[in-house]
């Protein structure tokens, strides 16, 4: 079977269980190098070891995805409805995000879910490598509450040790931005920093200054994981310390893919109620 750049894939070795889309073609090597479309892994494989995804297949597994997230976000509404309390005489004061992402199609998913959960966001798309060189001046400019920095990872075997951070795809440069963030911001509840994507080393994320991150046990992540933890620390309020169990029952991955630390929330609510 021949492939080509574009087409959607998943690996026979795998039992087919991600599809990837192909973004480069090795002909001397025979070998494709795959991005995740639900989740976020970079990965290479082997032409012989790849099948071709079929359109019906295809819309099947995102149906099922988005009527995932539909429940997760109506939920997320929902909790949120319930709390609120006194809700009508005040205003309110969610923390403002940035979210850096490696990958245009995953930001777009994620700035969707954003508005419809009213959450003030700013999103841009660059390269990983790029985020130490960008992230400094980003946050001078745009003065966030919470900072996402996440796109593709992956961890090889053959590279090294699981606590290598050489043996990961991207992992050190999110380890870099994260340190130059905190160099920005050294109070963790005044920024509240989450970085990482699929099989990221979680410790040293941690380590580097972040509240949260992915990924504990190197599993894949979800493309729409980080909002769920921006949501809660957008509407956790100033005075109470951010409810990981409640984001890891939210998303899609749990916490063999997701961590963190006790983290105030941002939210804030004002009187009276502006018109």
């Amino acid at each position: 079977m021949s492939f080509k750049v574009g087409d959607i894939v998943g690996r026979k070795s795998y039992q087919v269980d991600i599809h990837f889309r192909i973004i480069a073609i090795d002909h001397k090597t025979q070998e494709a190098e795959l991005k995740g479309i639900d989740m976020r892994l970079f990965a290479d494989a082997p032409l012989e070891d790849l099948v071709r995804i079929d359109d019906d297949t295809r819309d099947k597994l995102r149906e099922l995805d988005e009527q995932r997230t539909s429940s997760s976000v109506e939920q997320i509404k929902q909790d949120r409805e319930s709390s609120e309390g006194e809700g009508d005489g005040f205003f309110e004061l969610p923390g403002r995000v940035l979210h850096m992402d490696g990958d245009a199609n995953y930001l777009k998913k994620c700035m969707e879910v954003y508005r419809e959960l009213n959450i003030p966001v700013y999103g841009i798309h660059m390269p990983e490598k790029e985020m130490p060189d960008r992230v400094t001046e980003l946050l001078n400019q745009l003065r966030p509450e919470i900072l996402i920095m996440t796109g593709h990872d992956a961890y090889s075997k053959t590279k090294g040790e699981r606590n290598d951070l050489k043996a990961y795809r991207h992992s050190s440069y999110f380890c870099e931005a994260v340190k130059l963030a905190r160099e920005y911001e050294r109070h963790r509840d005044n920024l509240i920093i989450f970085a990482g994507a699929c099989q990221s080393h979680f410790e040293a994320l941690i380590s580097s200054g972040a509240n949260f991150a992915s990924s504990p046990e190197r599993v894949n992540i979800h493309a729409l994981d980080p909002v769920f933890i921006v949501e809660k620390a957008c509407y956790t309020s100033i005075d109470q310390i951010i409810n990981v169990k409640q984001i890891l029952h939210y998303s899609v991955t749990g916490s063999s893919g997701l961590g963190g630390i006790d983290t105030r929330g941002t939210y804030r609510m004002g009187k009276p109620k502006l018109k």
